[in-house]
């Protein structure tokens, strides 16, 4: 997905990149939720969809991946899909610090 992403030995693509990130998304791996979750939130290769990006990004923040973590808690404090819970950002920064 990377290599589409950014165009490097392959035509940049966000739609495969958003493709091949599902792929491993699906299989539980935290980066490639983390990167289709960035997608989302641009609505590059994917319609923008503020729910389905706090749903990857918290799919990868509970492995533990503190950019997940992170990005997670700025839709808390917005309520950008997700209904508005400072304390609930609160928790993420934190967790993203003690990474």
């Amino acid at each position: 997905g990377i290599c589409y992403r950014d165009g490097t030995g392959v035509p940049q693509d966000d739609r495969e990149a958003a493709r091949f990130y599902g792929l491993v998304a699906e299989r539980g791996y935290a980066k490639g939720q983390y990167n289709l979750a960035t997608l989302f939130v641009s609505g590059k290769g994917v319609p923008q969809d503020y729910a389905e990006a706090v749903r990857f990004y918290r799919l990868a923040a509970e492995q533990g991946l503190a950019a997940a973590q992170n990005n997670l808690a700025t839709p808390c404090i917005s309520g950008m899909g997700v209904p508005r819970d400072i304390g609930e950002a609160a928790r993420y920064y934190r967790l993203a610090v003690r990474q």
